[in-house]
């Protein structure tokens, strides 16, 4: 299952469809159950069945502490929420607690779609979760979701390749990973690692630029990229393509490539969650016997990602108390603890987090030792990417015109000119 890999897909809504999303302010969720109950309908994105026995153990603890509530929880799949919940919210019929990402949850944000939290939460109930991780789920002030379970990249590599090539460490920084891309390729012929460019898949490039010390957008939102600092990223992804040391294919395949080709022994370096692990250890026993786990590669500003995601209250709900009440419940210590656990995933209360940043036993697996890894990097991780609503739209304006520097078709200043024009001008 691809609990965090999810979001990628679901930042993928094009903009002119958010556009005509009309919010609608009655008729949904929150209906009385034929038991005389208030019910409260609960979406989440492809739990089922893996989680099945958890969240009906959850709901029944939870129904049995608050007996005047029912909770119908819906399971959708994850290549279908993009377009349920579009029309569930156009239509009136949202659920009444919805999980959700903060890339995807924020562009409807700004189309009044989600109950604001401001004042339906006290400042103490906001201060359980990690500040970052609330922040990102704000837009413009306004808090619109509940911080739920997390991942943070780490840096998977193959401890024989990185021998073979003479490297005695992964690298940390964007820099040295150039370097040891040249020095892998010289030394083994293989290339350090993939990263995706098709500007519909996964959003690494676009969150380098934020590592790296570009801000995207200035306050007015308007592109804050072309600078000289902006140009030199377009000129780092520029130069490792045209020196090929890059896969060609970065340009037309996404991040799924970049799973394949590590587990094939053609990479030295995958960043992913450490869930990764158990799926590579399936697919590929002799790589994952040889891959350790090291903290995900940033810029000179030292920041980290953090993939969340998070859960929604429609603006129309009929039974607002109850839905933050169950929201709570879900997103509270001992429940994100407990998910975390048995998802191997990280949760995103300052309590629950400290109790995972134990150092592993001896004998730990390497899914533990990783995950410890991850783990250790919540306090400096944020989202990266600020909401905005047109973030993909964003996303493509980059990625096309960095495609169009790395092919040659646009010199780099032409490249990052044209990228500013197209994102003021959109």
């Amino acid at each position: 299952m691809k609990l965090l890999q999810r979001r990628h897909f679901l930042s993928r809504m094009a903009a002119g469809v958010a556009a005509t999303v009309l919010i609608a302010v009655a008729g949904c969720g929150g209906e009385t159950s034929t038991s005389g109950k208030q019910e409260v309908e609960f979406w989440t994105m492809q739990l089922q069945p893996k989680f099945t026995d958890y969240f009906d153990q959850l709901i029944a603890e939870f129904e049995t502490t608050n007996p005047d509530i029912d909770v119908v929880w819906v399971d959708v799949p994850w290549a279908d929420m993009q377009s349920k919940i579009l029309t569930a919210v156009s239509a009136g019929t949202a659920p009444d607690v919805v999980n959700l990402n903060p890339d995807f949850a924020s562009q409807l944000a700004s189309r009044n779609a989600w109950l604001s939290l401001n004042d339906r939460l006290t400042p103490e109930q906001q201060a359980v979760y990690l500040p970052k991780i609330w922040q990102a789920t704000s837009l413009n002030g306004d808090s619109f979701g509940f911080p739920w379970y997390l991942t943070t990249r780490v840096t998977l590599f193959n401890t024989e390749l990185l021998d073979q090539a003479g490297l005695s460490q992964p690298p940390s920084t964007y820099a040295e990973l150039a370097d040891a891309a040249k020095q892998i390729k010289e030394k083994t012929g293989k290339y350090a690692f993939f990263i995706s460019f098709v500007p519909e898949d996964a959003a690494d490039v676009l969150q380098s630029f934020i590592q790296m010390g570009v801000p995207l957008v200035d306050a007015d939102g308007n592109a804050a990229f072309n600078t000289p600092e902006g140009k030199a990223v377009f000129q780092y992804w520029t130069d490792l393509y045209q020196q090929d040391l890059l896969p060609r294919e970065v340009l037309t395949q996404g991040h799924r490539r970049a799973i394949e080709l590590y587990q094939a022994g053609e990479t030295a370096f995958l960043a992913s969650g450490a869930e990764a692990l158990d799926n590579i250890a399936n697919n590929a026993p002799d790589i994952a016997a040889a891959t350790q786990a090291a903290p995900q590669i940033t810029g000179d500003t030292g920041k980290k990602n953090v993939a969340a995601m998070n859960l929604v209250v429609p603006q129309s709900t009929d039974a607002p108390e109850a839905a933050i009440k169950f929201a709570l419940y879900i997103t509270n210590n001992d429940n994100q603890i407990s998910f975390a656990q048995a998802a191997n995933v990280l949760p995103s209360t300052a309590a629950a987090v400290d109790s995972t940043l134990t150092e592993p036993p001896a004998d730990a697996t390497p899914i533990e030792v990783a995950r410890t890894v991850s783990a250790s990097q919540l306090a400096d991780a944020e989202v990266l990417i600020p909401a905005l609503e047109d973030v993909k739209t964003l996303q493509k304006t980059l990625y096309d015109n960095l495609q169009a520097a790395m092919l040659g078709e646009k010199t780099v200043d032409a490249a990052v000119a044209d990228a500013a024009d197209e994102w003021n001008n959109r």
